[in-house]
């Protein structure tokens, strides 16, 4: 498996590009027109069972089985599918609504699937907005394990920088149902205290989700506490390497989703984009083996020790996404590319009831009225 070497940060012009046989040298650029060096080995292996150590001592599986917009009826089969093929991580969430489903078919699996224990299992869960709130954390916590029929979560993420308005469901709505609720009185310092003060025979390890640099930044200094796992859309269309580097730096470990892009941008997938297929095709013929688009993405999104959440109710596409493939410096450099025209898929802004916030300051937030909410300067608990 290929390791990731990230240099510490130096200057470099945007020309700057160098290759060799086993390493390759890149450059991405900053605001300022100069570019953030990193180097890493060029050969990536997709991984079926390696892991990856926290900075708690826990180890997650480089790839997990997702379970976002896996509907009522397919999302416990397709758990006790994945479970059955070999996956070792599980990805799941309160506001995709299927969590007592998901603990079905984990039990399935643990009473069927010869030798599987509870602690064979890596099994990740999320805060929703509607429970920032301090008081409503641990609650909240306790909420997903009685729904999940589990004493415990191997991580426990909050879900978004985002604490909307309490009370009123997972998606509170104006009156015109067109923007989302925020509860402008909750920081993401207070939400990230009470996490860290879970019991940890409870949840073994806490991170975040959609931090970015300066949320992390934030929480860190007011807490002192370092979050285990940081869950951001990643693939080579976005690959955002400051991030990257920074949770490098800081021992924080990246989970990719959304690894394929989103349906639900109007944009094409990734899978279906002619330059991962062409790295697919050129593969296959090296390899004298059928590797997928599916599984260039998988392969890529793991380089450097990264781990990555696909998500399929198709068993065929479980047992897909868990093969291991070998990326050439050839495939490297051709998805690398697309990394030049960056594209984020999942912009709240733009969803429907909005949310009416600036996360990334990307061009599509600029209207926004709201940013995230640090710290309360009225308020003490920060």
């Amino acid at each position: 498996m290929a390791a990731l070497r990230l240099s510490r940060p130096s200057l470099l012009p945007i020309s700057s590009f160098l290759s060799s046989t086993r390493l390759s040298h890149r450059a991405f650029p900053t605001t300022n027109n100069t570019c953030y060096s990193r180097t890493f080995s060029i050969t990536a292996k997709m991984s079926s069972g390696r892991t990856v150590t926290l900075n708690t001592g826990h180890k997650i599986p480089q790839i997990g089985y997702g379970t976002w917009q896996a509907g009522p009826g397919e999302v416990g089969a397709g758990v006790y599918e994945a479970l059955k093929i070999g996956y070792r991580h599980l990805d799941l969430a309160k506001v995709y609504a299927n969590q007592k489903e998901v603990g079905e078919g984990i039990k399935k699996a643990l009473a069927e699937v010869p030798g599987l224990k509870r602690e064979d299992i890596f099994i990740t869960s999320k805060l929703w907005n509607s429970s920032h709130a301090p008081e409503d954390v641990a609650p909240a916590l306790d909420d997903t394990l009685e729904e999940l029929g589990l004493d415990y979560l191997d991580l426990y993420l909050i879900h978004w920088p985002v604490a909307f308005a309490p009370g009123n469901g997972l998606f509170p709505k104006n009156a015109e149902g067109t923007e989302t609720l925020l509860n402008k009185n909750v920081s993401i310092v207070q939400t990230w205290k009470a996490v860290t003060e879970l019991p940890k025979s409870k949840a073994r390890s806490v991170g975040v989700s959609n931090f970015t640099i300066e949320n992390l930044e934030a929480i860190i200094e007011a807490t002192g506490v370092v979050p285990a796992a940081n869950q951001v859309e990643r693939h080579p269309r976005l690959p955002d390497y400051p991030l990257i580097e920074y949770c490098q730096k800081k021992g924080i470990v990246i989970t990719a989703y959304s690894a394929f892009g989103n349906n639900s941008s109007g944009i094409p997938l990734l899978v279906n984009t002619p330059e991962v297929q062409a790295v697919a095709e050129s593969l296959s013929k090296k390899q004298g083996k059928t590797v997928t688009p599916a599984q260039v993405i998988l392969a890529w999104s793991q380089i450097g020790g990264h781990t990555v959440i696909p998500k399929s109710v198709t068993k065929a596409r479980i047992a897909e996404n868990f093969q291991e493939v070998d990326l050439d410096d050839e495939a490297v450099a051709a998805l690398a590319k697309l990394g030049e025209t960056p594209k984020r898929f999942n912009i709240p802004f733009n969803y429907k009831p909005r949310w009416n916030i600036n996360l990334w300051n990307t061009e599509d937030e600029q209207p926004a009225a709201n940013k995230v909410i640090v710290k309360l300067p009225w308020s003490r608990m920060d």
